[in-house]
């Protein structure tokens, strides 16, 4: 891995990092170099598209996180990888005494002050259509009809998406278990 390799990837992990819990409009690039430990100067090499690419990278990356997690968790079939996606929320909620959320959420939920970020936007909804679809495909296999497994997919994300807000307001799993309990009844 070269130096210039390595600035970049810290830099893409500090902006995931303060989206998640901080937010868009928080997640400076002055504040995400400084965080990434890296020289100011390297931000407009390496992003030349500025906030909006680096934005857009760091909510891929995540996004990628996530994915790979959740086809890993999925390997042992449907209920045993949602029960794996929710424990992976659950513990990130859990381990960051509720201080972080989703950076994609972030993305999604939060308009720009200065702009519209149609491509942050974009990107957002790229990755919770990957997350349904990979989803929908594991409750199909599980049974379910096409149509509800579909529903269900729905159901799963935005559930997730909507509880962590409601935790980290809450500081308390409360409303995560209660959710998460349900989500698994249904599948």
């Amino acid at each position: 891995m070269t130096e210039q390799s390595t600035v970049r990837e810290r830099v893409v992990v500090a902006a995931s990092a303060m989206l998640a819990q901080h937010g868009l409009n928080a997640t400076s690039i002055r504040e995400t170099i400084k965080r990434a430990e890296a020289p100011l100067g390297s931000t407009y090499h390496h992003f030349p598209g500025g906030k909006h690419q680096l934005v857009v990278e760091a909510v891929e990356l995540a996004g990628a996180q996530v994915s790979r997690d959740l086809e890993r968790q999925l390997q042992a079939g449907a209920l045993a990888g949602i029960q794996g996606f929710l424990q992976l929320w659950r513990d990130i909620l859990l381990d960051s005494d509720f201080r972080v959320g989703c950076p994609v959420m972030a993305v999604a939920v939060e308009e720009p002050v200065d702009e519209i970020a149609q491509r942050e936007l974009d990107a957002a909804a790229g990755i919770y259509r990957r997350w349904e679809a990979r989803l929908q495909g594991a409750l199909v296999e599980h049974g379910h009809s096409a149509e509800a497994a579909t529903g269900l997919a729905t159901l799963l994300v935005a559930a997730v998406q909507g509880v962590i807000p409601l935790c980290r307001a809450q500081r308390s799993i409360e409303p995560f278990d209660r959710v998460a309990e349900r989500l698994v009844a249904l599948v």
